[in-house]
């Protein structure tokens, strides 16, 4: 498992390049954001650690960046604890936030966790929930064995869901995805095409088990155990 370490923390990077390496993990760095782009396409890293206070390119550039081509799981672990920086964070494309100081159990289970998620992605391009199959690879869905129309549109915000199973995934993620810009203002674009998914694959629209609103945060995708 490589893991790049975007920091310009010569010591902090130094202690762990030697405690993940002692756990298994192969670690590059970069000492800036720009650096940090080059190095991510170059080595194709499994998983991205970035710190927010970069020069060059600060870490939320970078996150940006890394999402316009990689799908690989990205923690930010930065000094920032205010939760304006987590949630743009978040927004932009992270998947976990880590606090300095932080315990090295705690990132060690939070880069676990992060490898079992990437793991099962590159081993499992199938999502099913109820007796509906999402086959990420052909971009396929069947609903008791029979195939199910989507839009475009429909199909793009199911898969980004599908790519994220069980978390919650922000409307200004969706919003940047499918739109291109978090700037998009929402006009109720998402709650129409949720409602159309639903229709087509929930059992009971009106109260949906898997396809799930949080309120006034995003959406989830509870599938199968």
């Amino acid at each position: 498992m490589k893991v790049l370490i975007a920091d310009d923390d010569p010591q902090l990077v130094r202690a762990l390049r030697i405690t993940l390496a002692a756990h298994g993990y192969e670690v590059i760095a970069a000492p800036d954001g720009v650096a940090a782009v080059a190095l991510a396409a170059k080595e194709n890293p499994d998983i991205v650690m970035v710190d927010l206070g970069m020069p060059r390119l600060d870490g939320i550039q970078v996150i940006e960046a890394l999402r316009g081509w990689s799908g690989a799981p990205i923690i930010v672990v930065s000094g920032r604890t205010g939760s304006t920086d987590k949630v743009e964070a978040l927004d932009a494309g992270a998947d976990d936030y880590v606090s300095k100081p932080f315990q090295i159990d705690e990132l060690l289970a939070r880069l676990r966790a992060l490898s079992r998620r990437t793991g099962a992605a590159s081993t499992a391009p199938v999502v099913s929930f109820g007796d509906i199959v999402i086959d990420l690879s052909t971009k396929t869905v069947t609903r008791a064995g029979e195939r199910v129309h989507l839009t475009p549109t429909e199909w793009r915000i199911l898969e980004f869901l599908a790519r994220n199973p069980g978390a919650l995934v922000t409307r200004q993620a969706l919003l940047k995805d499918i739109w291109g810009t978090e700037q998009v203002a929402d006009t109720g674009y998402l709650r129409l095409y949720m409602s159309q998914l639903r229709k087509k694959l929930e059992t009971d629209p009106a109260r949906p088990a898997h396809l799930l609103t949080e309120s006034g945060m995003g959406y989830r995708l509870v599938v199968d155990a």
